[in-house]
């Protein structure tokens, strides 16, 4: 980024920062309770008793690095509220803790703004240009800082995702900076907080062995084989074990690795998160719900075999389907990682520098988000941030992200479901969406439109959606008789968009490189 661009980027750092500073008197969730617990758990008791203690039912259920980090808050937040500390006060929401742990959000931000900072300096994109919104740069600054799924997730429902994302996205930075050890350590770091990026470890650990443990490539692009460095893959070996042994060491010594894994990956919650995240199996779900009404209309269905655990009832909880074969933990694993094969493979055999390993990270995560076990629909971000990368960079990418954010992005409406937030999240999505369409438009005004007449109208679609969801059904019985059926009609008509961009990015991948100006990767 030139120097010029550092005015610009600290006000729109400075302008975000005060808008989150007047998003704390806002709604929470439970997420709030269940941080709120861990800092008195890790305040009060022994490292070894951290993943035993369950007096909450919001037991710890991150890696140690987590942990540690609500350790680090927790004697920040004693000069608060020293209440917050105790185990025993479930619920404790003073007005002192509140503002904790909302500017403790704020305030580890800062590592997301720096990595923000730092991959706005990878882009390629037109170097000189008068108007603010053909500046690839900037754009990419706002379709990160200003992400309104990060803002309300963590800002307003509560969670500390902005700074875990900054670790992965100084991780992305130093990849193309062919900084590939400081990239390794920084994703190896991001694992041991938060787990769920281990689906797009297939991506970083291909890209690395591909491009910095073999050293050249044969003169048609293929693989030398005797350019393996031994050496580099000790090194990123080491950088492994090492994070690995700070972080779970203590609980391997004390034997109880297997207590902590088995936080760290509950398998009894079911397949589905309470409200279905927008992906396969809420389109399989929905399957299963009509067969068994149109089974049970036309008396194909006894009732009395029919499975009393409704997937529509809100709770976290295994649960059989009716008509269609029950999903088991091992089924979406193997549908996550035949799902990840194909990029991959593709990232070692057809590989297109950083770009095609950022590629490739956003298929994985996108497959994970597909197919995953007990998918939490917040988890879309995992790929929406990673494709604001390319989407400055592409007409075709800037077309799938633009389908993608708009259709995660409202995926999460359900998230705020209290009113004073309806009109919040209703301004801040349509301020983000028209940026988002008016600056991607005009960087590619040359390339003809972002969209097809297909992803438009289905966009267009969202509007009555919302409309009947938000607005029509609270004031019906319906909500009465079928409370379940806002979410399960939001849920539903995203998996369709979130499954389009997953096939067209896999198409995208596959199509090869385009035919416009590139870089020597």
């Amino acid at each position: 980024m030139a120097a010029s661009g550092g005015g610009w980027f600290a006000a729109l750092a400075f302008g975000v920062t005060l808008l989150k500073l007047l998003l704390i008197p806002t709604y929470h969730s439970t997420d709030f309770e269940v941080h709120r617990n861990w800092l008195a758990i890790t305040h009060s008791l022994p490292v070894s008793q951290w993943y035993y203690e369950a007096t909450s039912e919001w037991t710890l259920d991150y890696p140690p690095f987590f942990a540690w980090f609500e350790y680090g808050l927790s004697h920040v937040a004693k000069y608060f509220d020293k209440e917050m500390l105790v185990i025993q006060n479930l619920n404790y929401s003073s007005y002192p803790t509140i503002l904790f742990q909302r500017l403790s959000v704020i305030f580890t931000d800062v590592l997301f703004i720096y990595a923000v900072r730092e991959c706005c300096r990878r882009v390629n994109g037109k170097r000189s240009t008068k108007e603010p919104l053909e500046n690839p740069q900037l754009v990419l600054s706002v379709l990160l800082l200003w992400n309104f799924g990060l803002l309300i997730v963590d800002h307003i429902h509560f969670q500390y995702n902005g700074f875990l994302f900054g670790f992965m996205l100084l991780s992305i930075a130093r990849l193309f900076q062919k900084r590939h050890l400081e990239g390794a350590f920084l994703f190896a770091v991001l694992l041991h907080f938060k787990h769920i990026n281990l689906y797009v470890a297939p991506a970083y650990g291909v890209y690395l062995l591909r491009s910095y443990c073999f050293t050249a490539n044969n003169s048609d692009g293929s693989l030398r084989w005797g350019s393996f460095s031994f050496l580099r893959l000790v090194a990123l070996g080491f950088i492994v074990c090492f994070v690995s042994v700070l972080s779970l060491g203590p609980f391997i010594v004390w034997g109880q690795l297997p207590q902590v894994l088995s936080r760290l990956f509950p398998f009894k919650r079911g397949l589905c998160h309470a409200y279905w995240a927008p992906n396969f199996w809420a389109l399989y779900n929905a399957l299963d719900k009509a067969l068994s009404v149109i089974g049970l209309k036309y008396k194909f269905l006894d009732p009395a075999k029919m499975p009393k655990a409704a997937m529509t009832g809100g709770l976290v909880q295994e649960f059989q389907h009716t008509v269609l074969p029950s999903v088991t933990p091992l089924a979406t694993l193997t549908c996550t990682a035949i799902s990840m094969l194909p990029s991959v493979f593709c990232l070692w055999f057809k590989p297109q520098g950083p770009r095609g390993f950022l590629r490739c990270l956003v298929l994985c995560a996108l497959s994970s988000f597909m197919f995953g076990w007990h998918v939490h629909e917040k988890a879309v971000l995992l790929a929406i941030l990673p494709l604001s990368l390319l989407a400055v960079e592409r007409s075709r990418d800037a077309g799938t992200y633009l389908v993608l954010s708009t259709t995660g992005h409202l995926s999460l409406f359900p998230l705020l479901f209290t009113a004073p937030e309806l009109p919040i999240k209703i301004l801040l999505m349509l301020l983000f969406t028209v940026y988002s369409f008016s600056s991607l438009k005009a960087i590619f005004r040359k390339e003809g439109p972002l969209l097809n007449w297909l992803e438009t109208i289905y966009l267009i679609g969202l509007i009555p959606l919302e409309i009947l969801c938000e607005i029509v059904m609270p004031f019906t019985t319906w909500i009465v008789k079928f409370p379940f059926l806002p979410l399960l009609l939001t849920s539903v008509y995203c998996a369709v968009g979130v499954t389009y961009t997953w096939l067209k990015l896999y198409i995208s991948a596959f199509a090869g490189p385009p035919a416009v100006r590139r870089k020597k990767e």
